[in-house]
């Protein structure tokens, strides 16, 4: 694994330089030139190594992630297709099926001299009191550009892991293909909201979630093995004010920012521009208590209307083609 033709073992080098250092505090007969030659040498193998295994694990992390993919279609059972549903049996992944199985975003006809319509998000949401100007004294100050590298993921997620059980992601669903969709916005832009079941082997990285939607069969929602590379967790109004995973430590999103929110009545994740933040909703306190954290957003592709959605479903937009 370490055996790089135009290195040579850089294993087999440290260990050699490692038996010509010093064991004692006597300095050899080739004098303090000797030591630091040495010891100069010696730092570079173990650099060499270092990267190499860091290089390594994120190859196996990837590999791990492909192989749950595999073992999670392979365990799922085959969907009936339905009256005027096309299913491409010939995908190896089956994600598409998945996708266009799933609830759309409602399309209201609303007449044209009408106002934007104003909705709330469906899901349920704990009311709790914050103190909007201090959203950013706790956490990281600035937002950690989103990364989907195995590394940077765990780094950026560091003070909330292992994310707990029951605890709501946006998780991207497994595709079989990449760059297929562009005209489409991309099946790569697909986010769903899903719960995480558990941590799998003790290992922070890797994770079994649980789609909320049951599915077609009446069974509870399909659960996949995924990684942290296709998670992002979403604020948690029920932790303590102090903690990394409570909405006082996620950044807030000014008017104009491009963000990922989960469309009213839907369990999908889109694109949206915020159009105003919190701090710009925030009502006047009326008897010692804050509103429950509120953007307006305008989604992408939906004729400028605009939704009220609660700040615990809008996360930074992760990118795509």
């Amino acid at each position: 694994m370490y055996n790089e033709p135009a290195n040579g073992d850089p294993i087999g080098r440290v260990n050699r330089l490692l038996l010509a250092w010093p064991t004692d505090d006597n300095l050899p007969g080739d004098g303090y030139e000797s030591v630091r030659s040495t010891y100069k040498k010696l730092a570079a193998g173990l650099n060499e190594i270092k990267s190499t295994a860091e290089r390594d694990v994120e190859a196996i992390d990837k590999a791990i992630e492909q192989l749950d993919v595999l073992i999670a279609l392979r365990k799922a059972p085959e969907p009936a297709p339905q009256q005027g549903e096309k299913i491409n049996y010939m995908d190896v992944a089956g994600a598409d099926s998945l996708i266009e199985k799933r609830n759309k975003r409602p399309r209201p006809h609303s007449p044209a001299s009408s106002a934007p319509a104003m909705q709330g998000p469906t899901p349920t949401v704990r009311s709790v009191t914050l103190n909007l100007p201090a959203r950013n004294s706790v956490g990281p100050s600035t937002s950690v550009p989103f990364s989907r590298e195995p590394k940077a993921r765990r780094e950026a997620l560091a003070k909330q892991l292992p994310l707990q059980e029951g605890r709501k992601v946006a998780f991207h669903p497994p595709q079989n293909s990449k760059g297929s969709d562009g005209a489409a916005g991309g099946k790569d832009e697909e986010w769903i909201l899903a719960v995480v079941i558990g941590c799998i082997n003790q290992d922070k990285n890797r994770y079994e979630v649980q789609d909320p939607e049951p599915q077609e069969d009446g069974q509870p929602g399909q659960r996949y093995n995924t990684t942290l590379r296709a998670i992002i967790p979403l604020p948690d109004p029920s932790a303590p004010p102090d903690s990394a995973a409570h909405l006082n430590a996620y950044p807030a999103f000014s008017a104009g920012s491009t963000v990922m929110a989960l469309y009213p009545d839907t369990s999908c994740f889109y694109r949206a521009e915020v159009v105003a933040s919190p701090r710009d909703m925030q009502p006047a306190p009326r008897g010692g208590t804050s509103a429950t954290p509120t953007y307006k957003l305008k989604f992408e592709d939906d004729d400028d209307q605009e939704h009220l959605v609660s700040a615990q479903w809008v996360v930074e937009w992760p990118g795509g083609s």
